[in-house]
C-alpha cells in the first residue's frame, strides 16, 4: 500500500503542467490558425475550404501545441537547472546539501527564506545579549554606587568616626540618601517590570490637566529656584479635560519637568508646558531651552538606564529609569510619545491624552485661577 502511494506520488511530481509553457503554446497555435484561417477566407482554392482541410488543420494545429509545450519545457527546465546550480554553488553547505542537484525554483526560493529567517534569529539573538550585557552592566553600576557609598562612611564610622557629632551626623544624612536612591532604583525596576507585565490596573478619572500642571509646578518649585528658571503654562482653554489615571501622569510630567529642571545648564531657563484642545484628544507638550540632545542618542533616550550624560546624571542622583517609565505609563494609555531636540538649544516632548467632558458638579467644584493661558510662574 505505501510503495502504490509513494508511486502515485513520483507519477503525479513528474507531470506537472507548467501553464507558462501552455499559455506560449496556446498563443503560437492562436497565431498560425487565425493567419491559416485569413488566408483560407481570401484565396479561391476549393481545397482550402473543404472539411478535409479543416481535419488536417486541427490536426496540425494539436501537434504544433504539443510540439511546442515540450520544446519549451525542455528550454525551461535546461535554463533553470544551470541558474540554479549557478546559484546553489555560491550558497552555503548547510543550505544546499548534495543531494538537493534536482531542486526547482520554488524549492530553492523556500531554502534561501529558510536561511534568511535563521540569519535574522541569529542576529535577533546577538542584539538580544549586547542588550542582555549593557543592560546588567548598567543595573550593577547604578546599584554599586550607593552600596560602595554606604560601606566607605559605615567604616569611618566604626573606625572612630562616631564619637564625632558632627562627622556622624553628616554621615548618617549621606547614608540615608544612598539607601534612598537605592530604593528608588528598585522602585523604578518594579515598576517597569510591572508596566511590561501588564501587572498594574489603571484608575481612570476626569480631571483638568492644566490644573494638574500648575500642582507639578508648585512641587517642584524648590528644584527650580536654584536655577531662577521659568516655568509656564500655555493653553488654548482655562480648563482642559481628560480621562486618564491621574496618578500616573502626575508621574509623567514630573518626570519630564524634573529632566528639564537637571539639564537646564544655563542662565535664564524656561520651561514651557503647553496643552492644546484637539478633536478627541488633548495634546500636550513639556519643552525646555536647555541643552538638548545629541541625534545619536534621539532613539535610546527611552531605553532603561540610558543617560545623556552618564557622569552628570549620576551625580545628580537620578536612576536612569524616567523617561522608560514615562514611555511605559503613556502605553498603558494606550498612547505614544513624541521628542524633538537641537543639541545646545532645547528638547520638547509631546504626547496626547483622551478629551473628556466633565460633569457640572465636578466643573463647579474646581477652584478658578489655576489655569490660565499663557500663565507664567517665575521660580
Amino acid at each position: 500500500m505505501t510503495e502504490n502511494l509513494f508511486f502515485d506520488m513520483r507519477i503525479r511530481n513528474s507531470i506537472k503542467i507548467n501553464w507558462l509553457s501552455v499559455a506560449a503554446s496556446m498563443l503560437l497555435v492562436t497565431v498560425i490558425g487565425s493567419v491559416v484561417l485569413v488566408f483560407e477566407f481570401y484565396t479561391d482554392d476549393v481545397y482550402f475550404k473543404t472539411r478535409n482541410f479543416n481535419y488536417f488543420l486541427v490536426f496540425t494545429l494539436w501537434f504544433l501545441f504539443v510540439l511546442n509545450y515540450f520544446v519549451l519545457e525542455f528550454l525551461f527546465n535546461y535554463y533553470s537547472k544551470n541558474q540554479i546550480r549557478r546559484i546553489t554553488n555560491i550558497l552555503p553547505e548547510d543550505i544546499i546539501h548534495d543531494y538537493d542537484s534536482d531542486l526547482s525554483f520554488k524549492e530553492l526560493g523556500e531554502k534561501m527564506h529558510e536561511m534568511n529567517q535563521k540569519n535574522a534569529e541569529i542576529d535577533m539573538m546577538k542584539e538580544m545579549e549586547n542588550y542582555r550585557k549593557e543592560y546588567i552592566g548598567n543595573i550593577s553600576h547604578e546599584l554599586k554606587t550607593p552600596l560602595f557609598s554606604m560601606q566607605g562612611y559605615i567604616e569611618t564610622l566604626r573606625d572612630g568616626g562616631v564619637e564625632d557629632l558632627s562627622i556622624r551626623d553628616k554621615y548618617l544624612q549621606r547614608i540615608d540618601s544612598s539607601v534612598e536612591r537605592l530604593l528608588n532604583i528598585v522602585k523604578d525596576l518594579d515598576m517597569i517590570n510591572r508596566y511590561e507585565s501588564g501587572q498594574i490596573d489603571l484608575k481612570y478619572s476626569i480631571f483638568d490637566i492644566n490644573l494638574l500642571v500648575q500642582e507639578i509646578f508648585d512641587l517642584l518649585e524648590m528644584e527650580g529656584e536654584k536655577l531662577a528658571m521659568t516655568m509656564q503654562l500655555q493653553t488654548t482653554q482655562p480648563q482642559l479635560f481628560v480621562s486618564a489615571d491621574k496618578q500616573r501622569i502626575s508621574q509623567v510630567l514630573i518626570n519630564l519637568i524634573s529632566n528639564s529642571i537637571k539639564y537646564a545648564n544655563r542662565e535664564e531657563a524656561q520651561i514651557i508646558v503647553s496643552t492644546r484642545e484637539g478633536t478627541k484628544s488633548i495634546h500636550i507638550s513639556v519643552e525646555d531651552n536647555g541643552m538638548g540632545i545629541k541625534p545619536e542618542n534621539l532613539p535610546r533616550i527611552f531605553e532603561r538606564f540610558f543617560r545623556v550624560e552618564s557622569s552628570r546624571s549620576r551625580k545628580e542622583g537620578g536612576s536612569g529609569l524616567g523617561l522608560a517609565i514615562v514611555k511605559h505609563i503613556l502605553e498603558a494609555h494606550q498612547q505614544s510619545i513624541a521628542v524633538e531636540s537641537t543639541y545646545l538649544s532645547g528638547t520638547k516632548f509631546k504626547f496626547k491624552l483622551t478629551k473628556s467632558t466633565p460633569s457640572i458638579k465636578k466643573i463647579n467644584g474646581i477652584s478658578k485661577g489655576n489655569s490660565i493661558p499663557g500663565k507664567a510662574q517665575n521660580l
